[in-house]
């Protein structure tokens, strides 16, 4: 009775190795997912403070005014929301003034500053080519003076995140090729025990898909439930983490964080599903000897 017993738990199925290496590793590719969101929202909150400073006119009056507002929130490279359009008079930049100088007007007599929008550029719009578009754009319209922009801090920002989406990029696929081997070599190593099951049903007639069938279902379900295992210890980690440090909130996308989570559900299952189906093609193809 011994004897038979230690046979079966030679021969079995090491399910919950398999589970927790599949979960390690998909573990592993979500941290580094929702590193890549909160870079990409980082990004999104410094584009947002990126604009373009639009000089008035001094003859403009109110009505002029507030019809070159519409003007401009009807340029299609302007951005919605709270960072499209900001107005600042003359008066509000010379207290800043003052604030940063002292009293100029010893000096300066009369305030030499002009009324003032603060224009927020869409992130499609941010580029070196466009810029100069909007800046000669924007000088057309009727009533402005002239359209400025701190060019270097816009060249600066694009050359240092698109390194970066570069970088990041990369390590994805290595982590996605990683993740497919470290997985891969786990469910070989787990059928492994079961060659000679897969052998003698191979003897008795069986088809591959019928030989294949089981333990592709049994490698989608291992698969499905170490996605749901990573998902619930990433949000946990998450919700912990949102607790303990509330600025995370700030660069916390929730739409798509709770899309990673139904992404490893899938490469959870795919991958498992793959690599059985790569493992059982293998081991239908060796001799007795080989299995041996």
């Amino acid at each position: 009775m011994e004897k038979a017993t230690r046979k079966k738990k030679l021969g079995g199925y090491p399910a919950v190795g398999v589970v927790f290496s599949i979960t390690l590793a998909l573990f592993a590719l979500g941290l580094f997912g929702t590193l890549m969101i909160y870079s990409q929202e980082f990004g999104k909150m410094v584009r947002e403070n990126l604009n373009v400073k639009v000089y008035l006119k001094s003859t403009l009056t109110e009505n002029q005014r507030s019809q070159l507002e519409k003007t401009l929130l009807g340029k299609e490279y302007v951005a919605s929301g709270e960072t499209a359009l900001k107005y600042i008079s003359k008066e509000e930049a010379e207290k800043d003034l003052v604030a940063q100088i002292g009293d100029y007007k010893e000096i300066l007599g009369e305030n030499p500053l002009k009324d003032a929008f603060i224009v927020g550029i869409k992130p499609g719009f941010q580029d070196t080519t466009n810029l100069k578009k909007i800046k000669a754009d924007l000088e057309t319209v009727n009533g402005i003076l002239e359209a400025t922009y701190e060019k270097h801090l816009f060249d600066a920002v694009n050359t240092n995140f698109f390194n970066i989406s570069i970088v990041l990029i990369v390590i994805a696929v290595i982590m996605l090729v990683i993740t497919f081997l470290l997985v891969s070599n786990t469910l070989r190593i787990a059928l492994f025990s079961q060659r000679f099951l897969i052998r003698s049903m191979q003897l008795v007639g069986a088809k591959r898909w019928f030989i294949q069938r089981p333990f592709l279902f049994r490698a989608a379900g291992y698969g499905l439930l170490a996605g749901a295992l990573t998902s619930a210890l990433l949000w946990a980690l998450s919700d912990y983490s949102q607790k303990k440090l509330p600025d995370i909130m700030l660069v916390h996308n929730q739409r798509h964080f709770l899309f990673l989570l139904a992404l490893l559900l899938g490469i959870g299952m795919v991958v498992a599903v793959v690599s059985t189906f790569f493992s059982i093609h293998r081991y239908l193809k060796m001799s007795l000897d080989e299995l041996y």
